[in-house]
């Protein structure tokens, strides 16, 4: 079993990432930056931010796999990604394993296409944190080779106003939007949790970034 921590462990994808790894039988702790008011028996609950290096220590202190879960939006647009490099060279001086949640919109929407975020469907307002988010990824790749991370850009329709149900399968892609026969790209919270933690069990995307969608 892994020691795993999970920063923006009480939001809809940290909170899915928490339970899936708890339930595995993980030793899991779940960082916010205020207290969670939600907690699940056998997970270990800090109050912390990823912008202060002091709690990234703390993040990073006993982890295997440190698994980042915030979104670059209030307080967070433009901070996130710095705080991102900060700590993807300090997993990388400790030996621990950085995995970021990022967006769809980073994804390609056919190979050799452009981006999801360019679509003329996609939100104007959450462009901002799409475009953080790419950078995020852009960063990641220019990392030393001795940093392993992973970086899961979940199906277009993610979230709590698109929480679906649990269907215990999902299906796997790299840099372009996985969608289904109707044309849909979708993935319920507990099965995205779900292969997050199947990437930390069994690593297949190392340096390298995914997507899961049904």
């Amino acid at each position: 079993m892994a020691d795993i921590t999970v920063i923006g462990g009480s939001g809809y994808a940290g909170s899915h990432i928490v339970e899936a790894a708890a339930v595995r039988g993980h030793s899991v702790t779940s960082m916010t930056r205020r207290e969670a008011a939600e907690q699940m028996a056998g997970v270990r609950y800090l109050e912390g931010a990823i912008g202060r290096a002091e709690d990234r220590a703390r993040a990073l202190d006993g982890a295997e796999v440190v698994i980042v879960a915030v979104s670059p939006r209030g307080e967070m647009a433009g901070a996130l990604r710095p705080a991102i490099a900060e700590l993807a060279a300090e997993a990388g001086a400790a030996g621990v394993r950085l995995g970021v949640v990022g967006g769809a919109g980073s994804l390609l929407q056919s190979a050799g296409g452009p981006l999801v975020m360019d679509g003329p469907d996609f939100p104007d307002e959450i462009k901002p944190e799409a475009a953080e988010m790419a950078g995020v990824l852009d960063d990641l790749r220019a990392t030393p080779d001795s940093l392993d991370w992973f970086y899961v850009s979940p199906a277009g329709g993610f979230g709590p106003w698109a929480a679906g149900t649990f269907r215990d399968e999902y299906r796997v892609g790299g840099d372009v939007i996985l969608t289904d026969e109707n044309g849909a790209s979708e993935i319920s919270g507990a099965d995205f949790g779900i292969a997050v933690v199947d990437e930390i069990e069994e690593p297949r995307h190392r340096r390298a970034r995914f997507t899961v969608a049904y």
